[in-house]
């Protein structure tokens, strides 16, 4: 009889493991995934909210959820049932197995469900960059200003669809994979007025000519933006990001100005975008006088 009740126990083990296993639900490539947004709006941390569809019976389920190879922080894990939320579907507790990228979530429901649940985590290693491009007309005043999404994922994870949210702009669905980058054209603004800014700063720059080899002080030039409605932007803030500035030469083709990388931007605020050194300006300084004051003298010789 013992060596009997130690097999059933052993089969109703391999039975219950069997069933876990099955009901096991892995963080990648899920055909149950029914909706992902990726929020990049947080430049410190990429948010991913997900639906997806559990089959829930009458009574405590325990649904497993492990994510191997994928770049998640584990405290950040959310899960909300959407379609019986008021105390029919209710998660109880969380438990996290040990040395195992997984956690088990203990749910009771009070009839069989077909439940869409909202998982959200904090996912590392997907970001995003804005970089800007910049075609100035020939006579500078004003610009045709384009900005570009750069999506980048090395998390472990393969998005086959996605709605990609940043913090301004409408969202837009977007698929990417483990280890893609992708540009997108984000924003476009046709004839920015821009101003022509000569800068010179004497604590920055050199002033004297005989230490130059060309006798004259470079002084920097740069495209000022201002982010409000009058410029045709003025909607939300420009985030940072490298900007390339080209210039139209009149010959239906475009000269390269150079680049610089800008700081967010707010909305009436401006930005300064520098194109190189400007040599038509001659900046000279002369020494008018010198002067010594409060000038002491020590007759203590001992001293």
């Amino acid at each position: 009889m013992n060596g009997k009740r130690m097999k059933l126990m052993v089969i109703l083990m391999l039975l219950v493991c069997v069933g876990i296993a099955q009901a096991r639900i892995k963080l990648v490539a899920l055909p149950e995934r029914a909706a992902t947004v990726i929020r990049l709006d947080n430049p410190m941390a990429t948010l991913i909210e997900e639906e997806r569809v559990l089959t829930l019976q009458k009574g405590l389920n325990k649904v497993d959820f492990s994510w191997k190879g994928v770049s998640i922080d584990a405290d950040s894990i959310r899960l909300r049932a959407l379609d019986h939320p008021d105390d029919k579907v209710t998660l109880l507790s969380v438990s996290y197995p040990p040395n195992e990228a997984a956690l088990v979530w203990d749910i009771s429901s009070d009839g069989d469900y077909a439940e869409t649940v909202r998982i959200s985590y904090l996912l590392s290693n997907i970001d995003r960059l804005i970089t800007y491009k910049a075609v100035a007309d020939k006579p500078e005043t004003y610009v045709d200003l384009k900005s570009y999404l750069v999506l980048r994922n090395f998390s472990g994870e393969d998005f086959d669809k996605a709605r990609v949210l940043l913090d301004y702009g409408e969202a837009f669905e977007q698929g990417i994979d483990h280890e893609e980058t992708k540009q997108m054209l984000f924003l476009k603004a046709d004839k920015v007025p821009i101003i022509k800014v000569w800068t010179f700063d004497a604590a920055k720059l050199p002033w004297d000519p005989e230490k130059l080899e060309n006798k004259n002080v470079g002084i920097p030039v740069s495209y000022r933006i201002v982010n409000d409605t009058k410029s045709g932007l003025g909607e939300f803030a420009l985030w940072g990001g490298k900007a390339r500035l080209f210039q139209d030469d009149g010959h239906e083709s475009t000269i390269f100005l150079g680049e610089d990388v800008t700081g967010l931007v707010p909305v009436g605020e401006k930005t300064e975008l520098y194109i190189g050194d400007s040599r038509d300006i001659v900046v000279t300084q002369r020494k008018m006088k010198d002067e010594r004051i409060n000038l002491q003298k020590n007759n203590d010789e001992g001293q």
